[in-house]
């Protein structure tokens, strides 16, 4: 019961005692992931990224530094309104400029034209996703042809989660979200183990082809 409270309020915090306590981990146990999966994009000043799940805003925040062409477009989507208001306020000074553009909404249903994203991250976010193969069709689907997609996990602690019955069904293996993202139009698609500030990581790299 209480493995599968956490699991939710992981996957989609609300306004209460859990989702507070779930957020001040997700900020500490999700800085590095969040920096390396902006670094490991590659971002250009002119590119338009979408980070999802953005959480509290973390990503966004190191993602926007980068943006400093005239063009240089931020969006982020996230189903949590609790995480929506808190990145939000974060990044409220980018959104009135028009250069962040925040979505509430499920991936799936995400309001963002076709071929239209030049890079995508994200960081324990996927092992949430009702339909794995719903949702790399809908980042294949806004995708320009050659962006680059970036997914940073920490795979001991997804492991334990999983034992702990916080995660559960078998979405949170790495070898089932890379099959849907090559089912979708993914290629090159692979996860290499990173290192960094003492930490072990793993990165998985997609590329989008049309």
């Amino acid at each position: 019961m209480l493995a599968d409270k956490v699991g939710k309020q992981l996957g989609r915090p609300t306004y209460s005692l859990t989702g507070w306590l779930v957020t001040k981990f997700l900020k500490w146990h999700n800085g590095i992931l969040e920096q390396n999966a902006v670094k490991l994009s590659n971002i250009q000043p002119v590119d338009t990224v979408l980070e999802l799940g953005h959480g509290p805003g973390l990503g966004l925040q190191a993602a926007s530094k980068l943006l400093t062409g005239p063009k240089g477009k931020l969006l982020g989507v996230d189903y949590s309104v609790y995480m929506h208001q808190m990145a939000s306020e974060l990044m409220k000074e980018q959104i009135a400029k028009g250069r962040v553009i925040l979505h509430c909404c499920d991936l799936a249903a995400m309001p963002i034209a076709e071929n239209s994203v030049d890079k995508v991250f994200h960081c324990n976010c996927y092992y949430f996703w009702p339909d794995l193969n719903a949702g790399a069709s809908a980042i294949h689907r806004v995708m320009k042809p050659g962006g680059i997609m970036v997914t940073t996990l920490n795979l001991d602690s997804v492991i334990k989660a999983a034992s702990m019955k916080i995660l559960s069904g078998e979405n949170w293996r790495p070898e089932v979200y890379m099959e849907a993202l090559q089912s979708s139009g993914f290629k090159d698609v692979q996860m290499k183990s990173k290192r960094d500030k003492f930490v072990t990581f793993q990165a998985i790299f997609a590329t989008a082809v049309k």
